[in-house]
């Protein structure tokens, strides 16, 4: 095989189809779908026009909406049953812009891209206060509005209740970016060796996605001997230390296709299996893992996740990062927090088909010493829950 051919990405054909497009695309019926309860939201919030932002390759409510990737900076200026318009950002951006959104004008943002979208407002007739923003915002982009409009109406948190139940369509998306996520598991199973650092494994991981256009959102390690570690929860910033025989690693990525979001979880041993310590508490993390996915069911409140930190509590242990979290579309409720955090209760929301959380059971030793990690992106079904994940939990012992 080449070293330049692409590793095989473990798709079915379907979900091969969409990945394998120039321009990935929702169906016309997915984005009327996500438009009209948009439009149900502005008319609830009593505004005419809405403003969507996005930038610096995040595309947010702006890809939602349109189903265009923001590159730099987009702002969409959205009002029911007209054309899209969307200012971008840098001019040489225009052009795929153009080539790829052709249901949608396409415009430069000039020299400023909020005062272009003020001036496609007014041309639509915008009144005073009949304006809504979604998206990160930027503070001088909301005064500029607020200055020209008397008010702007803050959508984000009707846009994220439209996001906690995703589409049959939008899950299979999700599908892929998990299968894109765990190839770096089946990576990292291959090449971690003694000698490596912990920078050396996050070149493993993106390597694993980046040829099938998957892109970074968070690739965390840690690493460090069982027999004297020093380390319990996965660095965000990645080290020089090197792995040596006898080490335990846990991980957490999330890679993203099109704005869609994988994420896993899993713990490596290096040359030798669990220590003692160290498998009784991965055995404690897959016990909560499993009693909170067998809780999971439609009708039933979040509150029922808990019995995940009785699981780790009864064994003596306890947990540091969130133990459960929504996701698809941000870091969602419900949101179960560690203990170490002071008290906290989980939201008494309805559980529903097609709402999607990772579950992500990072068991600790009270002294916070030692820890692993697993647990991955889930979606509920209408009998229970499933995982969007297809590589084992682990955990896993790699030759030294």
């Amino acid at each position: 095989m080449s070293p330049y051919a692409k590793p095989p990405h473990g798709l079915p054909p379907r979900l091969a189809a969409i990945l394998d497009v120039d321009y990935p695309r929702f169906s016309a019926g997915e984005m009327a779908r996500r438009r009209k309860l948009v439009a149900a939201a502005m008319e609830a919030a009593g505004v005419d026009h809405l403003v969507a932002y996005a930038s610096f390759f995040r595309g947010g409510p702006v890809h939602w909406i349109s189903d265009w990737l923001t590159t730099y900076e987009a702002v969409l200026v959205f009002t029911p049953e007209r054309r899209d318009t969307i200012f971008v950002q840098f001019y040489n951006h225009l052009p795929q812009a153009r080539a790829t959104m052709r249901k949608a004008e396409m415009r430069w943002g000039g020299s400023s891209t909020i005062q272009s979208a003020i001036g496609e407002l007014k041309a639509r007739g915008a009144k005073p206060r009949r304006i809504g923003a979604v998206g990160m915002v930027p503070m001088g982009y909301y005064r500029a509005l607020a200055d020209a409009f008397e008010d702007v109406a803050d959508l984000n948190p009707a846009y994220g209740r439209l996001r906690l139940v995703k589409s049959k369509e939008e899950i299979d998306w999700y599908r892929i970016a998990a299968r894109l996520s765990d190839l770096p598991i089946e990576a990292l199973r291959r090449e971690i060796r003694p000698g490596l650092d912990e920078r050396d494994l996050g070149a493993i991981t993106e390597a694993a996605y980046v040829p099938w256009r998957g892109s970074n959102i968070i690739h965390f390690f840690f690493s460090t001997s069982m027999r004297a570690p020093d380390v319990f929860v996965p660095r965000q910033h990645l080290t020089a230390r090197k792995l040596a025989k006898g080490d335990v690693i846990a991980t957490e990525i999330t890679a993203s296709f099109w704005e869609c979001w994988g994420q896993i979880l899993r713990t490596f041993s290096i040359g030798e299996p669990l220590t003692p310590e160290y498998k009784k508490l991965h055995d404690t993390a897959e016990a909560a893992y499993d009693a909170m996915l067998a809780a999971l069911k439609p009708g039933v409140s979040a509150r029922v996740l808990a019995v995940g930190a009785e699981v780790i509590e009864k064994a003596g242990f306890t947990f540091y990062d969130d133990l459960v979290h929504g996701f698809g579309g941000g870091y969602m409720q419900p949101i179960l927090g560690s203990p170490t955090r002071g008290p906290e209760t989980l939201p008494d929301m309805t559980l529903e088909t097609g709402m999607m959380m990772v579950l992500q059971p990072n068991v600790i030793t009270k002294d916070q010493r030692a820890g692993v990690q697993t647990g991955e992106l889930v979606v509920i079904t209408e009998t229970g829950a499933e995982s969007l994940h297809t590589v084992p939990r682990g955990p896993y012992l790699v030759a030294a």
